[in-house]
């Protein structure tokens, strides 16, 4: 279980359920576990946004396009 985290300010976003040694390029929604806080959607393109401002990641459907330097995580990846 990983503990997605917002790269500027280190609030928790979400807990993550990884499947794969590959890098968290993507947050499919189904497999978040819990919210630690509700990321904003933005007005343009389903951005998401952490409650400092930083831009996390977009919005497209069924998971969240995450971007590389926005977030952190910790925690064990299951293969």
């Amino acid at each position: 279980m990983l503990i997605v985290k917002c790269a500027a300010c280190k609030k928790k976003l979400w807990s993550y359920e990884k499947i794969g040694q590959g890098e968290v390029l993507r947050c499919h929604k189904e497999r978040i576990q819990k919210f630690f806080y509700q990321a904003e959607p933005g007005k343009a393109e389903h951005k998401i946004y952490c409650s400092c401002g930083k831009e996390i990641g977009i919005d497209r459907g069924k998971f969240f396009k995450m971007i590389a330097k926005a977030f952190t995580y910790s925690g064990t990846k299951r293969n």
